[in-house]
């Protein structure tokens, strides 16, 4: 039977090695998107990158509210839902220090340089989203 995450057990659940998200934004139409995303925790926010122009750009800057799953796919199944509200930032030097900080998260510290660079330009968004509601279980299929 699945148990409840402690706000501890979830936050280094999110954090372990370079899991990633699984990001729901709300189309025009009021469909949901989801797209794959690298992310970090900073304090009671997710914060992650992406460009102005692509679809979560987009749904983001006209409605900020986010679902982010993250989960274990393997027995006995773990998986945390964070909802909340994204604010954008196109602060070059915020998004390239951010880029920074994930790339070193999902591609190691001797590439973070590289990819914080590549991705802090303009046309890249620093999204940051407050988290307001969190469902954590583990131990699902026990």
């Amino acid at each position: 039977m699945a148990q409840k995450m402690t706000d501890e057990e979830w936050r280094e659940f999110v954090s372990h090695g370079t899991r990633t998200g699984k990001l729901s934004t709300v189309r025009a139409d009021g469909s949901p998107h989801v797209a794959p995303i690298w992310f970090v925790l900073d304090g009671d926010d997710v914060v992650f990158n992406t460009g102005k122009a692509t679809v979560k750009g987009r749904n983001l800057a006209r409605d900020g509210r986010v679902a982010l799953c993250v989960d274990d796919d393997r027995p006995p199944f773990d998986y945390v839902v964070l909802r909340g509200q994204a604010r954008l930032s196109e602060d070059l030097d915020e998004v390239r220090h951010w880029a920074g900080r994930i790339a070193a998260r999902y591609m190691g510290e001797e590439r973070a340089e590289e990819f914080g660079a590549r991705n802090g330009v303009p046309g890249e968004l620093l999204v940051r989203v407050k988290i307001d509601r969190v469902l954590a279980e583990k131990a699902v299929a026990e």
